[in-house]
């Protein structure tokens, strides 16, 4: 067997934990705050009909829309976020709010309690690099909001609001109806980020199952042929000496029976041997060996072709295909995509590999169904799936576990569905799919 020197850097670190919190989790939440607002300042404005500055206090409700409706055009609602991007997300939820409390008597109104809400939930999801910048933002907008702030909102009688309002029922009422939203709002938050995070963290221990999985197979192949190749000269000399003492003693020596038996296991050994070195799992035997592109995805696809459905390969770049690391990441990764393709296409899955000197791109392709349209923009999440859960034991985690695989080598993945039927496409930067693998680990840490 040829020796091969596997990098010291390659894959032992677990899987990254960027990417913790969901997007589209912050941007439901903040949906609620807005409607919330909304309602606040038009029931006080027109219902109770108190001194307002409704039009900038409503252009401070629609910049918040806008942020949110451009996030959902641009589809980027089912993004994880990093601890950094998930701390400005809370940051501006902070500002806005604050905003809003300065036109409406600042700490005076009993809703400035709600600003507890955004630090107390990066309090749960952000270690405390980022909780306490956070949290000294919290701090700041209290301060200035004590100093500086617009009147308190009062009811308006003769056409001049009137003071002392925080003497009448209708504020004791509010402080109760802000302190109950408060409650209320704060729990729902918690809960809703919180719950993110449980299901991310038992994802990742399915991520990090497969991927140990993964490279246990990696392991045993790479016993198993280097078994194969240090028993091979053992039991040929073994084989050499029993056909000789087979040759030297007579036919009718007592021995004869015994000196078959002992060649014919020998031979046996081999046989079994030789079947080890010529199984798939002995490819493992070097189980980080460069290979080019089309190499790589034929070994991802191999375990799950059945025959049913053709797979096409394409490949095409400038200059030759990248020598990229076999790993057990891109292997599982790759493989859970093409399996998803494999297992929903009609008759084939295309698969176009393309590369110049920045990007690398693997564009997969089947003529199935496509993906249900409810859930396609939740793809990469854990527990999403269009399949029923009982099917096959199927849990949702496939896609999640190969975009957690792969994010984590550097890719970029999109999903979408074509003329034909479902489309993934696979992105990295060249440079960094060259890299080994725990270089491109340790930038990522260092990212995060």
């Amino acid at each position: 067997m040829t020796d091969v020197t596997v990098p010291s850097t390659l894959p032992t670190a677990p899987i990254s934990r960027r990417g913790r919190i969901s997007l589209r989790t912050l941007m439901l939440i903040r949906w609620v705050a807005i409607v919330g607002q909304l309602v606040a300042v038009l029931a006080v404005y027109v219902g109770f009909d108190y001194d307002l500055p409704l039009v900038p206090a409503l252009a401070i409700i629609g910049v918040s829309v806008l942020v949110n409706g451009a996030a959902m055009f641009q589809r980027r609602w089912r993004v994880r976020l990093g601890e950094r991007d998930a701390m400005l997300y809370l940051a501006y939820d902070v500002l806005q709010l604050g905003a809003l409390l300065y036109l409406t008597g600042g700490l005076g109104n009993p809703f400035s309690v709600l600003l507890l809400a955004p630090l107390t939930a990066g309090a749960t999801i952000l270690r405390r690099k980022n909780v306490v910048p956070l949290t000294v933002l919290v701090l700041a907008v209290l301060a200035l909001l004590a100093l500086v702030h617009l009147p308190l909102p009062a009811p308006i009688e003769g056409g001049q609001a009137t003071p002392g309002v925080t003497t009448t029922l209708m504020f004791r009422v509010g402080v109760w109806a802000a302190l109950t939203l408060a409650a209320l709002f704060i729990a729902g938050y918690v809960w809703r980020v919180s719950a993110e995070g449980r299901r991310l963290d038992e994802a990742y221990a399915a991520s990090q199952a497969a991927l140990a999985r993964a490279q246990r197979l990696s392991a045993l192949g790479a016993l198993a042929a280097a078994a194969a190749h240090e028993l091979g000269t053992p039991l040929s000399t073994i084989a050499l000496v029993a056909k000789e003492l087979q040759k030297d003693l007579p036919t009718d020596s007592p021995l004869a029976e015994d000196i078959d038996l002992l060649a014919s296991e020998s031979e046996r050994c081999r046989t079994i041997l030789s079947e080890l070195t010529r199984h798939p799992e002995a490819d493992a035997g070097e189980p980080y060996s460069r290979v080019d592109l089309p190499t790589l995805i034929a070994l991802a696809a191999q375990p799950h072709e059945t025959g049913r459905v053709a797979l096409e390969v394409d490949a095409h770049g400038e200059g030759p295909s990248p020598q990229v690391w076999r790993t057990p990441e891109r292997l599982h990764g790759l493989g859970n995509i093409l399996q998803n393709a494999l297992q929903f296409a009609r008759r084939d899955v295309h698969v176009d590999v393309s590369w110049d000197d920045e990007v690398v791109m693997i564009h997969v392709v089947d003529d199935g169904p496509g993906f249900p349209t409810p859930v396609l923009s939740r793809l990469g999440e854990p527990y999403v799936s269009g399949r029923s859960r009982g099917r096959h034991g199927h849990m949702g985690l496939g896609i999640f576990i190969a975009a957690a695989f792969l994010e984590r080598d550097g890719a970029t993945l999109r999903f979408a569905n074509g003329r034909r039927g479902a489309e993934v496409v696979v992105t990295w930067p060249r440079p960094t799919l060259e890299l080994v693998q725990g270089e491109v680990d340790g930038r990522f840490d260092a990212n995060d």
